[in-house]
C-alpha cells in the first residue's frame, strides 16, 4: 500500500470514530429499552458545542468538555420525555433531530454572525498523537500512530461497554431493565432511574463523537455537518442487534465503504456518484440483515 492509500485509511479511521461512539450510545439505550434515533441531532449538538467551547477558551480539551455537557443537557429531552413523561421515543427523537438542526443554525448566526460554515484561527483542534514505537513503521505508523485521543478512546470504550454489559452485575441489571422491566421492578431495580442515567451516559458518548467530528477531523463547524452519520449509527446498532462489539464491526464496514468512495473519486468518478457509496452499503447491509432475520424466524 502506498503513502496516499495509507493516508486515506488513516482518514477513514478518524471518520469511523463519530459513528462508533454514536453506535455505542444507541446500543446502550436499546439495552435499557429506549429506542434512540436522535444520534444525528446529538452529534450535531456535540460538534457545535465543541467548536464554541474551543473558540472561546482556546483549549481543545475544554471544547470536548463543552461537547459533553451540551449533549448531556440536550439528551435530557429523551431521558425524561421517554421515561418520566412516557412519550413515544421515536417521535421525541425526530423532534430532537429537527431541533438540533435549527438550533445550531440559529446559534451560529447569533454567536458568530455567520451562516453555513464557521472557521476561525482561535478554534483549537484536537492534536494527533504520535506513538514513537510504531510511528516509523511504514503504512502502519500512519494509520495507528496519527490519531486523536478520542479515536483511541472510542475503541477502549467499546471494550469497556461490552465488558460492563456482559460481565458485571450492573450490565445484567441494565439488560434486565430492557428485556423485562416489570420483572426488574419486582426485584427492586429502579427502572426509571436506570433508563434516565443510561440515556444521559449515551448522550455523553455521542457528544464525544460530535467533538471528534468538528475538532478532530476538520476544525470547523458547518450546518448539518453530521451528514447522516447518526442514521448510519442507528443502522449499525440494528445490524449488531444491540451488541456493542458487533455494532463496532458494522461501523468498520461503513468505514471501508467510505474509503472505497474516496478511492473511486480518485479514479475520476463524479463525486455525486461516489458520495452515495457508504449509504448504498448501509442500505444493502440492512436489507441483508432483515432477510436473514426473517428467514431464521420462518425456519
Amino acid at each position: 500500500m502506498d503513502f496516499i492509500s495509507a493516508f486515506m485509511v488513516n482518514s477513514t479511521v478518524q471518520a469511523i470514530t463519530p459513528i462508533l461512539l454514536a453506535a455505542l450510545a444507541g446500543s446502550l439505550c436499546a439495552r435499557v429499552g429506549v429506542f434512540n434515533i436522535a444520534m444525528e441531532g446529538q452529534l450535531l449538538i456535540g460538534a457545535f458545542c465543541a467548536v464554541a467551547g474551543s473558540h472561546y477558551t482556546g483549549s481543545a480539551a475544554l471544547g470536548v468538555a463543552a461537547a459533553l455537557v451540551g449533549t448531556v443537557v440536550f439528551s435530557l429531552i429523551l431521558a425524561y420525555g421517554a421515561t418520566v413523561f412516557r412519550g413515544d421515543a421515536v417521535v421525541i427523537c425526530i423532534g430532537m433531530n429537527l431541533l438540533a438542526s435549527g438550533l445550531t443554525a440559529y446559534l451560529l448566526r447569533q454567536l458568530f454572525g455567520v451562516s453555513g460554515v464557521f472557521s476561525d484561527p482561535n478554534i483549537a483542534e484536537l492534536a494527533k498523537i504520535r506513538i514513537a514505537s510504531i510511528h516509523s513503521i511504514p503504512w502502519l505508523g500512519w494509520i495507528v500512530s496519527r490519531q486523536t485521543v478520542l479515536t483511541y478512546l472510542s475503541w477502549a470504550l467499546t471494550a469497556l461497554v461490552a465488558y460492563v454489559l456482559y460481565r458485571t452485575p450492573m450490565g445484567l441489571r441494565l439488560r434486565g431493565v430492557g428485556e423485562d422491566p416489570e420483572a426488574a421492578d419486582t426485584m427492586g431495580i429502579d427502572v426509571r432511574r436506570y433508563r434516565v442515567v443510561t440515556v444521559l451516559a449515551a448522550g455523553a458518548l455521542t457528544g464525544l463523537g460530535g467533538a471528534q467530528l468538528s475538532l478532530g477531523t476538520v476544525g470547523i463547524f458547518s450546518e448539518d455537518m453530521s451528514a447522516g452519520r447518526g442514521w448510519i449509527a442507528v443502522v449499525a446498532v440494528m445490524l449488531g442487534r444491540d451488541n456493542p462489539l458487533l455494532a463496532a464491526l458494522a461501523c468498520v464496514l461503513f468505514g471501508i465503504a467510505d474509503a472505497l468512495s474516496v478511492k473511486l473519486q480518485a479514479q475520476g468518478l463524479p463525486n455525486q456518484l461516489t458520495d452515495i457509496v457508504p449509504y448504498v452499503v448501509t442500505l444493502a447491509a440492512l436489507v441483508i440483515s432483515y432477510r436473514r432475520k426473517r428467514g431464521t424466524r420462518l425456519a
